[in-house]
């Protein structure tokens, strides 16, 4: 059974989620501020995903996840939010969430995602290269980091599998469908198709000299995106 740590502070949805959770499989440990959830995260390797409600009377998830972050920790999190608004998102993104689910939500919505997460974490474990390279471009996939020139990117959690889903494929166009349902659940099921251009945007503006003429990730119109090589 899965691990998971909530954090959530509304003890209205604390009771029904937990049950709910539990019965598709969830073993989940709930914490109801932002200082309780800091003090865990000394044990962050005894949890597989990490549920972060966003509002808390004393912090909110962003600090929780920027702080998982920069311990280095790779473990999937989900964000609750009361607000789709992109500016919550793009912060949720930029902290180094991996999804987020707008409240109110639907049960199945959120063990999908859940389950997809818990997936890719688990095939990410299974016979991955240790580097991947394009031209000034490397990318330590078992230290979960990526270097442009020699310098380190600041990349999301996101951002990070979007741009090795790329990288893998260089020289072939890899299609919306297809990164949806990599970087999501089966099919892209849940997802606002703007979501990802809001990645790609944010990921052209770290990998690219000029992000309004990129010359890497580009735009290929009615089927999706590529990865194009450096020339020599």
């Amino acid at each position: 059974m899965n691990r998971l740590l909530l954090l959530e502070d509304d003890l209205s949805l604390i009771d029904g989620l937990t049950y709910s959770l539990r019965k598709n499989g969830f073993e989940t440990e709930v914490v109801r501020t932002v200082r309780d959830c800091m003090s865990r995260l000394s044990k962050i390797d005894a949890y597989d995903l990490l549920i972060l409600d966003v509002t808390l009377p004393d912090g909110t998830g962003f600090e929780v996840c920027e702080q998982v972050r920069k311990n280095g920790s790779r473990i999937p999190v989900i964000f609750l939010t009361a607000s789709d608004e992109e500016v919550s998102i793009i912060r949720g993104l930029d902290c180094g969430g991996d999804d987020y689910v707008t409240k109110p939500f639907r049960l199945g919505e959120l063990c999908s995602r859940i389950r997809a997460l818990l997936r890719r974490a688990g095939e990410a474990r299974q016979n991955t290269p240790a580097f991947l390279s394009s031209g000034s471009l490397t990318i330590d996939v078992l230290g979960s980091r990526a270097f442009l020139d020699g310098k380190p990117l600041e990349l999301t959690a996101a951002e990070y599998r979007l741009l090795c889903l790329l990288v893998r494929s260089a020289g072939h166009v890899v299609t919306r469908d297809v990164i949806l349902s990599e970087l999501w659940d089966e099919g892209g099921h849940f997802v606002d198709d703007n979501t990802l251009s809001v990645y790609v945007r944010r990921l052209r503006e770290k990998v690219e000299a000029d992000p309004s003429n990129p010359v890497h990730l580009v735009t290929v119109r009615g089927f999706g995106y590529q990865w194009k090589e450096e020339r020599s």
